[in-house]
């Protein structure tokens, strides 16, 4: 089938348009393929969109977090730092949606509140909370996989007679938090990042701390144009070592476990890490760190050390210091996180020991105190993996919504597609890496192998695909037969959900790492698709492979 079916709307409905969301067009585009891309925000960028917060910025160096698939992109793009920051980071997204002129095919400040498979014509209807309908064979979910917030859920919060923020959803108009007192709720990432910046001009600053998390240092610098130059002469070769290997970057994996090492030699690798900085300073010195208890304990002692060498109040550097098995949680970076503390206007309030008991109109009461400030900053994540899917109506075979088909975690086959849910493909959704890894890396072998799939069967002269039930299981077994042997399922994370009340607590992300995961989908590709079933509108499908 190498024509469009006049009878549909669309060939494709992207929902989304960040990183995945863009280049599905670009990709799409290529083929021919009638597009269109539903977004709700005004303009593009996804997750660099709503995360305006102060000090927003990315973990994974400037020079890897970007696409791949266009050389005149890479040349006539410079950035400014080592890590870019998220005004940077939406620049770059703005400069792609024009270059590569995107915007004429996305719907903007539109969600999709539903998509519903049409068995009988083997389409998807798709509708926007404009009243939309759409209908179009394929239909691509690049959501996304930290876009869902979680709400604050403090009694009392409608009294408060300050204004209160969300990092997720940071206005676009500039927030001046200069000589306000600051309630910042939450220390995971953003939290991580936006309070030293707020420190900087706020008369008060209290960071309301749970759970300790463990942080490294980013050692961020602006990058000269040498280096620049020379990133982009070799970068074909730095990225091919990124997509073979375990996180997306292009660091030499370790070749030894920290439990065979001397003393002397772990603290000479943690100490190198740590002057690289980054979010693998420690992660990338032993093999052994995310699989063996003790390894593990040596780089936690490492990181308690650093934190008790910069903080100057033992009671405060003490509550910073992280117990959990290090990396379990998603591991921060920073830049002068520790070090606000010793400044007279940051106080580290313990809501472990001293949890909060509501939002008054005057700030927050805990158990044993009252806290007056100006404006409380929610830093308190992500519904992360599955929570825009699961925000929308989305119905497969028989009507079944795929929040059911997920209530007891989420199923899919290379974390691109469900059963009983034909056509309808995943960007880097779960049972893929996603989240453990660099997400450009991600989400271009994802975009790629979507659209690759599509133009495949259009040339069979095919136009429906979906997963066996068989193989999917099979899959989920495998990545979870994968995550049991690590530290990962030990933790309490938003990596297993356990951030969301009532959300079953699944770890269900790829950690072999991207190289590994690419082979897979190769693999499976070469085989004929193989744990897929193919088919054509009114003919008897096709099992792939076996």
């Amino acid at each position: 089938m190498t024509g469009h079916d006049e009878n549909l709307d669309l060939d494709v409905v992207v929902v989304g348009a960040g990183f995945s969301g863009l280049y599905m067009l670009h990709r799409l585009r290529g083929l021919g393929l009638r597009t269109r891309v539903i977004e709700r925000a005004p303009s593009v960028g996804g997750t660099w969109y709503w995360n305006r917060y102060p000090g927003a910025r990315c973990d994974i160096e400037s020079i890897d977090y970007q696409y791949s698939f266009s050389e005149e992109l890479l040349r006539e793009w410079r950035w400014s730092e080592r890590y870019a920051a998220q005004p940077e980071i939406l620049a770059y997204l703005e400069h792609v949606a024009d270059r590569f002129d995107l915007r004429r095919d996305i719907t903007f400040s539109t969600s999709v509140t539903s998509a519903v498979y049409d068995e009988a014509a083997a389409c998807w209807m798709v509708t926007t909370d404009a009243g939309e309908v759409l209908s179009a064979r394929w239909c691509v979910m690049a959501t996304g996989n930290l876009s869902v917030v979680q709400p604050p859920r403090i009694p009392g919060l409608d009294s408060f007679r300050g204004r209160w923020l969300h990092t997720g959803e940071w206005p676009t108009e500039p927030v001046d938090l200069a000589g306000k007192r600051v309630a910042v709720v939450g220390t995971g990432s953003s939290g991580i990042q936006a309070v030293p910046v707020i420190a900087r001009t706020a008369a008060m600053v209290h960071v309301l701390q749970r759970t300790p998390n463990y942080s490294m240092p980013a050692h961020n610098r602006p990058l000269a144009s040498e280096e620049i130059e020379e990133a982009v002469r070799t970068f074909a070769e730095r990225r091919r070592i990124c997509e073979w290997s375990d996180a997306g970057t292009p660091l030499a994996p370790p070749t030894t476990r920290a439990v065979d090492a001397t003393p002397e030699e772990r603290r000479a690798r943690y100490e190198e890490g740590w002057k690289r900085g980054g979010i693998s300073s420690l992660s990338f010195a032993f093999t052994d760190m995310f699989t063996d208890e003790v390894a593990n304990g040596y780089a936690q002692d490492f990181a308690r050390e650093q934190i008790r060498s910069i903080v100057h109040d033992p009671r405060t550097a003490e509550l910073l210091s992280p117990t959990h098995h290090i990396g379990t949680k998603r591991t921060c970076t920073d830049t002068g996180y520790f070090e606000t503390y010793n400044r007279d206007n940051v106080e580290l309030v313990d809501v472990r020991t001293d949890p909060i008991v509501e939002i008054t109109p005057d700030g927050i009461r805990t158990r044993d105190r009252q806290i007056d400030v100006d404006v409380i900053v929610f830093a308190i994540g992500f519904d992360a993996i599955t929570g825009a899917l699961a925000e929308i109506d989305l119905r497969g075979r028989d009507g079944v919504r795929l929040r059911d088909a997920w209530a007891e975690g989420p199923q899919t086959y290379l974390g691109l597609q469900t059963a009983g849910f034909p056509n309808l493909f995943l960007i880097t959704g779960p049972g893929s890496p996603s989240v453990l890894s660099n997400m450009v890396v991600s989400i271009e072998q994802h975009v790629d192998w979507v659209a690759d799939c599509i133009d495949r069967l259009r040339a069979d002269g095919l136009d429906t695909i979906e997963p066996t039930l068989e193989a999917q299981q099979a899959w989920m077994r495998h990545v979870d037969e994968l995550a049991q042997p690590t530290l990962y399922p030990r933790a309490t994370s938003w990596y297993l959900g356990t951030n969301i009340p009532g959300k079953p607590r699944v770890f269900n992300v790829y950690v072999a790492g991207c190289g590994p995961y690419r082979q897979e989908c190769d693999d499976v590709v070469a085989a004929g698709y193989r744990g897929f079933v193919r088919g054509r509108q009114g003919n008897e499908s096709q099992r792939s492979g076996s």
